[in-house]
């Protein structure tokens, strides 16, 4: 007895009910009418069950298959600021959607604050100090100023009396004019202290607008580091947190994922949030495989997590130079990193997910296919085994080119006949044995 393999359903297609039905009693006809007995001279008498299929027009590719990683084209990565102690208080949890604006990140700011009450006390105190060293300078300058004037009345009446020795005796005349070179003396000597003081005066005030300026920038410092406790999500997507490379894991094991309670080093790279909108499919290939393929190719992909769609993609970058991949125990082997933009989006597609890429190098269309192991040799010839009522007969013919599961058959089959995919004198022998 036969039984014809169901072809499976395309993607993308949904059999309607009254479909399934009628495909279903096709099958059960064509299982039933391709019941062959086997005759003598293959099994005696053992009936057998011989898997057949039928011969079919379609697509015929030649590809080459990899594994990969979906990517996002754009990710922005989100990383520590440049602040002393940071330690996170809150984290988005992976793989959690965002809007723009939310909050992803937060970082303990109990001590920026308490610098910033701090820091803002510290520049009012030497406001203060500023105010009440221009007072004192005031009031110096005031003092200065009646010096000043007194030295140089004292001067002008020393000069008058000095002007009167002509009445007076010559002793009171020489006495007047050395009083006048004493006054001149200690008007000069005020001058130079006047200047002192306005010297130290310019020096005092610049130092501690000095001392303000250096205050009021570490006030600024310490309000953009307040401002930086929170990382909110510049673009809407999903939240990827990335492992904390700087924690203690068993030995081994990947480092574990930032978490709530971690210090942060600053630009440490705590989260990403992938571009949705534009996905790729990074690839490895095999050396083998690298002087098979060119840019611009078309790859088939399916995605592990989404397994009832079938994606497409052309080729866009294949790095010139392969990358070595260690496997252990001092083997490696040489692979050529590539990505393909991915066409056609599915929502349910995210970045992270794996599946397998086939690159086209070669699409023959509506040709005459048959599954590889259908193809058997005879006389060092290919040839299948075509059902005829109950038996089946040998016939040789002529196949091009094939790939891992179909095989184009060029000449001595026609579309529609059934054909064995396995030997039916080896399943006899097999069922006689049982």
């Amino acid at each position: 007895m036969s039984k014809d393999l169901k072809p499976k359903l395309k993607l993308g297609q949904q059999a309607s009910s009254r479909k399934r039905k009628l495909a279903g009693w096709a099958a059960t006809l064509l299982f039933c009418g391709g019941a062959v007995f086997a005759t003598y001279r293959y099994t005696g008498k053992t009936v057998v069950e011989v898997a057949v299929t039928k011969v079919k027009r379609g697509d015929f590719i030649i590809a080459v298959r990899s594994r990969g990683e979906v990517r996002s084209t754009r990710s922005i990565v989100l990383t520590a600021p440049q602040v002393p102690d940071l330690t996170i208080v809150k984290l988005a949890e992976s793989g959690k959607p965002v809007n723009k604006g939310d909050v992803v990140v937060q970082f303990d700011s109990a001590a920026q604050e308490q610098a910033y009450l701090e820091q803002n006390t510290t520049v009012r105190t030497v406001e203060d100090e500023i105010v009440q060293t221009k007072t004192n300078q005031h009031i110096t300058d005031e003092l200065d100023g009646m010096n000043l004037m007194s030295s140089e009345f004292d001067v002008e009446r020393a000069e008058l009396d000095a002007n009167k020795a002509e009445v007076l005796s010559e002793i009171e005349g020489e006495k007047n004019r050395i009083d006048v070179t004493v006054d001149k003396g200690a008007l000069s000597q005020v001058k130079t202290t006047i200047g002192a003081h306005k010297v130290m005066q310019s020096a005092d005030l610049q130092r501690m607008d000095q001392r303000k300026d250096k205050t009021v920038r570490d006030l600024d410092h310490i309000q953009e580091y307040l401002e930086h406790m929170v990382i909110r999500a510049p673009i809407g997507g999903v939240v990827n947190i990335l492992p904390n490379f700087r924690a203690s894991g068993s030995f081994g094991s990947s480092p574990p994922p930032f978490k709530e309670g971690d210090k942060c080093w600053t630009d440490a790279p705590i989260a990403e949030i992938p571009d949705a909108s534009q996905m790729r499919m990074e690839l490895k290939l095999e050396e083998v495989d690298r002087g098979k393929i060119q840019l611009g190719q078309e790859l088939r992909i399916r995605v592990d997590a989404v397994p009832d769609k079938e994606f497409t993609a052309h080729l866009d970058w294949i790095s010139p130079i392969a990358a070595l991949v260690y496997k252990g125990l001092g083997m490696s082997d040489k692979l050529f990193p590539a990505f393909a933009t991915l066409q056609r989006l599915d929502p349910r597609l995210q970045p992270g997910m794996s599946g397998t890429a086939e690159i086209v190098i070669e699409r023959q269309a509506n040709a005459l296919l048959i599954p590889a192991r259908a193809s058997f040799v005879q006389d060092g010839k290919p040839a299948v085994y075509v059902q005829k009522g109950q038996n089946f007969q040998l016939r040789k013919i002529e196949i091009g080119k094939r790939n891992d599961n179909d095989i184009v058959v060029l000449n001595g089959l026609k579309e529609g006949e059934v054909i064995a995919i396995e030997n039916p004198i080896e399943a006899a022998r097999r069922a006689k044995k049982l």
